[in-house]
């Protein structure tokens, strides 16, 4: 028994030095990007395509990550009602948090009034129409239903939509369960296709210096210092914004619903954090937030739909952003906005939130689209924040992804879905995170002993943890 974890923390030791490198070559990356960003504008300009290459790795694995953790997780269960309950749960939380985000932003632009004083070029106007005319274009409820309806089983594996992947997955979950143990054997099948989708994740990982200094450079290199000087205020308090609302409001909830104090929660995901920062896209640590949560011991089921649902309808960051900015641009068009217009901008920005789908950039494109259809004529004011659009998106990727994060462990907790001795073990890094496999020993795997059900791997570790008081 006692030469157990020696044997497992001699292999642990190399594999975490290796990824420490990796993410400090990842911070020097940036620290050039911004550097040559500054110096070399033009320049910087042209390496954007190195960000949106590696973006392209991470999201082409995207859809098989989705698929293989909810069709392990799905398949395991024994009642299909826990799917639902899951997921009925996840949506209602993340209406009310979007709703709580938004008003966080109404109260702050009404505080600060960061747009007072600004005057808005003739160059600058006619953006906002050609925004919104791209928000347009997504089409309204219908069309959203039927964009979840990929051509064939298989191409919604293929085509890289986070939803269409997600419902695809829950057909083929729930078709293996009722499969009864004639199902084990495609099970296992779908095991192995984790196994290899995640190790492949672990090999373009090791790009992410390439790609987190193509992306900041290009970012640097085509905002430029001006439009940081002149939009800095409000940079400045939507910022600030995001940070009450995380650590504030979110933290709060986190720590009277479980106990987890929100530092030791965000610092577990320190490196999808420098992650999305690096790359300017939260797509590039959805597959290891998954990975990261499972180990952390949430179950495969809740891991798999909240995370991905988040993905597209839990944009706190996004939320805070549509209303603070709407508030900036009637600011600066000297028109601003009644009381009574602010709760009905209120209202049609909780919908229109939904519409943002979690890609970067869509909430400028779902800013201009809302503003044109509920006050068309602030419509020419979204050209004033298109400069620096792509720094307000990376606080609203860290936002998002943060809020994601935390609904994962509050639905986890709500369904009893949370093995609690793993995650202290994880927070606290005695059960460290494998960044060569990203899976657990557990969950090699599954079999008729080991996926009985939701609690299977909250079972086994149960048992571990009953062994090792026994041995104290």
């Amino acid at each position: 028994m006692a030469s157990d974890p020696a044997s497992t923390e001699a292999p642990a030791r190399p594999k975490r030095d290796r990824t420490h490198w990796l993410y400090i070559a990842v911070i020097v990356a940036v620290i050039l990007g911004i550097v040559v960003g500054f110096v070399f504008p033009h320049f910087a300009v042209s390496l954007k395509w190195l960000g949106t290459a590696f973006v392209a790795l991470i999201r082409m694995l995207i859809g098989p990550v989705i698929f293989c953790t909810i069709v392990l997780g799905i398949g395991a269960l024994r009642k299909a009602a826990s799917v639902g309950r899951i997921g009925g749960l996840a949506l209602a939380y993340f209406l009310i948090m979007s709703t709580v985000a938004l008003t966080i932003g109404l109260i702050v632009g009404n505080l600060l009034h960061p747009g007072s004083g600004l005057e808005l070029s003739n160059a600058l106007r006619g953006q906002g129409a050609d925004l919104a005319g791209t928000a347009k274009e997504s089409g309204g409820t219908t069309d959203f239903i039927l964009g979840l309806i990929p051509t064939t089983l298989f191409s919604s594996l293929t085509e890289g939509s986070v939803l269409q992947a997600l419902f695809v997955a829950l057909l083929v979950g729930f078709a293996i369960q009722s499969l009864g143990r004639s199902g084990e054997p495609i099970l296992r099948a779908v095991g192995y296709l984790q196994k290899l989708v995640f190790r492949v994740l672990a090999m373009v990982m090791w790009l992410a210096p390439i790609g987190a200094f193509g992306a900041i450079a290009a970012v640097v290199g085509e905002t430029g210092i001006d439009a940081l000087k002149s939009l800095g205020l409000l940079m400045l308090a939507f910022y600030v914004t995001c940070a009450i609302f995380v650590f504030g409001i979110l933290g709060a909830i986190l720590k009277v619903v479980t106990g987890i104090n929100v530092f030791r929660l965000l610092k577990y995901l320190g490196r999808e954090f420098l992650l999305i920062v690096a790359t300017s896209s939260s797509e590039t640590a959805l597959p290891r937030l998954i990975a990261k949560m499972e180990h952390a011991g949430v179950s495969k089921s809740v891991a798999g739909i909240v995370v991905p649902t988040g993905y597209s309808f839990n944009l706190d960051g996004t939320a805070i952003y549509l209303t603070m900015a709407s508030l900036y641009i009637a600011e600066a068009l000297g028109e601003p906005l009644s009381l009574g217009e602010q709760i009905s901008l209120l209202l049609f920005m909780i919908l229109a939130s939904k519409g943002a789908a979690g890609v970067t950039g869509a909430g400028l494109a779902t800013l201009a689209g809302g503003l044109s259809a509920h006050r068309p004529e602030l419509l020419d004011g979204v050209g004033l924040i298109v400069g620096i659009d792509r720094f307000m998106s990376e606080a609203r990727a860290v936002t998002n992804f943060a809020g994601n994060a935390i609904a994962t462990v509050l639905v986890a907790t709500w369904t009893n879905e949370l093995d609690r001795g793993q995650l202290d073990g994880a927070l606290s890094g005695e059960r460290p995170f494998d960044e060569t496999t990203m899976l657990d020993e557990d969950d090699d795997l599954p079999d008729s002993g080991t996926n009985a059900g939701p609690g299977g791997r909250d079972a086994q570790a149960e048992e571990r943890n009953l062994a090792q008081r026994s041995l104290h």
